[in-house]
């Protein structure tokens, strides 16, 4: 891997388990460790902040957290990083405002601070300054304590499955702001999730983890969609699409969306034209044909032009996976062997693929 202003290199040995990882994290955005529990998502973290010691080195925005070849080592007290946990952690004895202010007291400083009351903005907490935590609920607990995280002026937050201890209301209620923070501040997030649906919503970089090791690493859209990995195999293995709302059908309450290599027909849920979203395919909701269907013909209205670009094994011996290009655009589709025998697929060959259902993650 080439070198990075970010990027960690740590190897830790505990007994039963191994943690050997190289990631390199982009300057902004989010980055998300993904995989089953177990597989080290936690202890990275826990490196980065210096609360464990593993060999090697972290460097965040060019600077040297840790490297054992220099014997620098800085304490977790000496990171500029907010951590927030899955346990929003407030001091029950202090309102919101008063979690705020101790945090600005530690606060590391930066070229350019973030202004807190653009964060309390953001997160939408204003109202809740003088409130008690004991009264909040899950979902404003874990938002003020992102608040928390950010008024130390950290050069990295960490957010380590903050949704995981909320019912599902409230992380329906949480995502929003986590994508208006992703989008916004300047911040790059490392954010620990098993949850593909997180996944799919707030990572810009995918980082594929298991047994302490890293499987994949890319752009989000890249690696869900790469059919060689073990995430094709599950059952809602499906690809993503960065797309824009183009054109909405009032007589059918339809909109489209265009991304780059086609069109998709989809539930109308609103969205202005201009808005940007993401959609996710699930690889079992596409078929395909070796030539489109004459019109009126059949109910499936998302047809795209494709090409073959590789076909894998799927979990199961009857299937197979396929991955396609679709203009600059990659899709995933689940078929049985005996059908891509039959349609003789190779790589390379046209294939049209008949999008059956899909869905806005944004």
């Amino acid at each position: 891997m080439t070198g990075s202003a970010q990027r960690l290199q740590l190897a830790l040995e505990r007994p039963a388990f191994r943690l050997d990882v190289d990631i390199a994290l982009p300057d902004h955005g989010i980055t998300v460790l993904f995989g089953p529990s177990g597989s080290g998502k936690t202890t990275v973290l826990r490196c980065v902040a210096g609360l464990e010691r593993a060999r090697g080195s972290v460097h965040i925005a060019g600077r040297a957290w840790q490297d054992d070849a220099a014997r620098v080592f800085l304490p977790p007290w000496r990171r500029p990083v907010g951590y927030v946990f899955q346990e929003a952690g407030l001091f029950p004895h202090l309102d919101v405002r008063g979690n705020l202010r101790f945090a600005q007291k530690r606060a590391s400083p930066r070229e350019r601070p973030l202004a807190l009351d653009a964060v309390i903005d953001l997160l939408g907490i204003g109202h809740l300054l003088d409130r008690t935590t004991a009264g909040l609920s899950g979902g404003e607990r874990q938002r003020v304590a992102i608040a928390r995280a950010l008024a130390t002026q950290p050069e990295l937050l960490l957010l380590d499955e903050p949704l995981a201890a909320i019912d599902p209301a409230r992380r329906r209620e949480v995502l929003p702001w986590l994508e208006q923070l992703r989008d916004e501040l300047r911040i790059p997030m490392l954010y620990v999730t098993h949850s593909a649906d997180e996944a799919a919503r707030l990572a810009d970089t995918l980082v594929l983890m298991d047994q302490g090791r890293v499987l994949a690493q890319g752009p989000l859209a890249t690696t869900l969609a790469r059919s060689d990995l073990p995430l094709a195999r599950d059952d809602d293995a499906a690809a993503l699409l960065h797309a824009r709302v183009v054109e909405r059908d009032a007589r059918w309450h339809l909109a489209r969306v265009a991304f780059a290599g086609g069109s998709l027909w989809l539930r109308d849920d609103g969205l202005a034209p201009g808005q940007a979203v993401r959609v996710r395919v699930l690889a079992r909701d596409v078929s395909l044909a070796m030539e489109p269907s004459p019109p009126g013909t059949t109910s499936i209205q998302n047809v795209l032009a494709c090409t073959v670009r590789r076909i894998d094994p799927a979990a199961h011996p009857s299937q197979v996976l396929v991955q396609l290009d679709c203009g600059a655009s990659l899709l995933l589709a689940r078929i049985t062997a005996r059908a891509a025998d039959a349609l003789a697929l190779a790589p390379g060959r046209t294939a049209w693929a008949q999008v059956k259902s899909a869905a806005l993650v944004r």
